[in-house]
């Protein structure tokens, strides 16, 4: 059994985890009500810092999902994306139309990376 290590853990759930060399992060949210530009720079600046404090970057995520409440803004969110992912550090994603925790969230973003 490997040891696991948890980050920023409240009662419901750690903000992190680290697990057999994988980095999990929750699903990380912007500040309600802003613009999905916004929202989505504030969930890439989260991811980043998590990132950090488990000792990795942004260079080794694998895998991320992102949730929209709503398809149509895509293209903006989209276009944060593509300005902050480095070159030839895509990871594998999926991305889709799901009701969030409020009405007031449009993006949610949940990355696994390596250490």
């Amino acid at each position: 059994m490997s040891d696991i290590t948890r980050i920023e853990t409240g009662t419901r759930m750690s903000r992190a985890v680290i697990a057999n060399g994988f980095v999990f992060l929750a699903g990380q949210v912007g500040e309600p009500g802003s613009s999905v530009a916004d929202q989505t720079r504030e969930c890439l600046a989260q991811i980043e810092d998590l990132l950090a404090k488990a000792g990795t970057d942004k260079t080794r995520i694998v895998s991320a999902q992102i949730w929209m409440a709503d398809m149509a803004d895509f293209a903006e969110m989209n276009a944060v994306w593509d300005a902050w992912v480095p070159e030839g550090h895509a990871p594998a994603r999926a991305t889709g139309e799901s009701a969030l925790a409020t009405p007031d969230y449009k993006v949610e973003i949940i990355v696994t990376a390596i250490l």
